[in-house]
């Protein structure tokens, strides 16, 4: 017997349109049954980025968006506007009861700290599961999704979108090819400053109308509502209990070409030389160094690859590795700044050449004479929604980053978080036990609780 060929990207569109023609929409349980013409969907989050992963999802014409869970319902105009019969929930719980059975799919794209929660819940009832960057706020956290996404073999991807366009494709192709040798070291970084410094404040500002805090605030501690330049909509990337400052935003992205191209695995030791946190927020010029376990694409047993953010950037005789000439100044009537071009990448040092990568552009190899004339790489980029999307009705799709690559990337991005509380000292990890071997206090940042009634089961 001649094993089943998978659906061309084409034949399986075709064949989605006409099914939904006579059975638009098919009630069953996704797992384990043939497939269907209709993905139904739910979103956690309703605007920002959940917006943007509601659109890219439902561009496709099998995707059906059933619901939406979203707590400040200020925040619905467009989502409204384009399903005028979503049927809207603020309590993401209420829409998992109420909705379940309807369901066969969610995206979490909601704030950091509530990733986990929702996800461990969406995939408890069978449902597959596109969760934003990071995957979750914590290291223990990331574990559980990871694992449990295997276990139930859920069809999972997270929102690290570059990971499946061109030009990091071009990165990884680079290296796995050997065009810079065998890598030595790696200096990766990004400008954003998600951090700050200073208390919250102590008196409650008056809660929007339409916005439930108390939802919003879900498995952390209790505190008074200090106003959008403190939490919501945006500044919670900068605060220790909500976000994971530059690195968790950025660092899933801009690590993700470093990570998968060596094929990294977990690191043996990180050591941060910037600034602390303070008590609530996450600090910037961060300067963090790992050491991970060679492959068969760095030089030696071990590599280090090296983080920055906010003002920091590789050294200069890094830097040096991948100048260009600069062009001809043109007088302009415009003020505008020209673009940094070591704004946010990576360096790749090889024993061969180097290899720059930026974010989010087309990967450079240097010496430039050396590489005058080396062929890039003949890889496409796909549709890093629809990838998944197509993958959870049986298509040609395959989800590229699904929880069993991007719950290690995660864990490594997340491990920095730790460090950082503990300035100038060598953190040992041992992965498998999830724990730090050296500095015990460093344990207590690997796993965090629940503010009562706001357990879930599994966490």
């Amino acid at each position: 017997m001649k094993s089943p060929v998978a659906p061309t990207r084409r034949q399986f569109v075709k064949t989605l349109g006409a099914a939904a023609l006579t059975a638009p929409f098919i009630t069953r349980n996704l797992l384990a049954v043939p497939p269907s013409a209709v993905l139904r969907h739910a979103s956690f989050g309703a605007a920002g980025m959940a917006w943007n992963d509601i659109q890219a999802l439902c561009s496709n014409p099998f995707v059906k968006l059933v619901a939406v869970a979203e707590v400040d319902l200020n925040r619905l105009e467009e989502v409204k506007s384009a399903f005028p019969n979503v049927k809207v929930y603020q309590d993401w719980r209420e829409l998992l009861d109420r909705e379940g059975r309807n369901l066969d799919s969610v995206n979490v794209s909601t704030p950091d700290h509530m990733h986990a929660p929702i996800a461990l819940s969406a995939m408890q009832l069978g449902k597959h599961v596109y969760c934003q960057k990071p995957l979750a706020h914590d290291l223990y956290e990331t574990r559980v999704l990871t694992r449990f996404a295997r276990e139930k073999k859920l069809i999972t991807q997270m929102g690290i979108q570059i990971h499946s366009e061109k030009v990091y494709r071009q990165a990884v192709a680079l290296v796995q090819a050997g065009a810079i040798g065998k890598v030595r070291e790696v200096h990766t970084w990004s400008s954003k400053k998600w951090g700050g410094a200073g208390a919250p404040p102590t008196t409650s500002a008056a809660v929007p109308a339409g916005f439930n805090w108390e939802m919003w605030l879900g498995g952390c501690a209790e505190r008074p509502y200090a106003g959008a330049e403190f939490y919501h909509p945006a500044n919670w990337r900068r605060r220790l209990d909500f976000g994971t400052g530059t690195f968790g935003d950025m660092g899933c992205h801009i690590f993700d070409p470093v990570f998968e191209s060596l094929a990294l695995t977990a690191p043996i030791s990180l050591r941060s030389e910037g600034p602390a946190p303070d008590q609530w927020n996450w600090a910037i010029n961060a300067n963090i160094r790992y050491v991970f376990p060679g492959t068969r694409f760095t030089a030696g047993p071990t590599i280090a690859v090296t983080w920055y953010d906010g003002d920091n950037r590789p050294p200069a005789e890094i830097q040096a590795l991948v100048a260009t000439p600069k062009p001809v100044e043109q007088k302009s009537d415009s003020a505008k700044k020209p673009k940094d071009p070591l704004n946010e990448g990576s360096i790749l040092i090889g024993t061969e050449g180097v290899l720059h990568v930026p974010h989010i552009a087309t990967p450079k190899l240097f010496p430039l004479e050396k590489f005058r004339d080396y062929p890039m790489p003949s890889v496409q980029g796909t549709h890093h929604w629809t990838d998944w999307a197509e993958a959870c009705v049986g298509g040609p799709g395959k989800p590229s980053a699904s929880f069993d690559y991007s719950g290690p990337l995660t864990e490594a991005v997340l491990l920095g978080s730790v460090a950082v509380r503990f300035p100038q000292t060598t953190l040992e990890w041992n992965s498998a036990k999830l724990e730090f071997t050296n500095v015990k206090a460093a344990n207590a940042f690997v796993r965090r609780s629940y503010r009562k009634g706001w357990e879930i089961s599994g966490l």
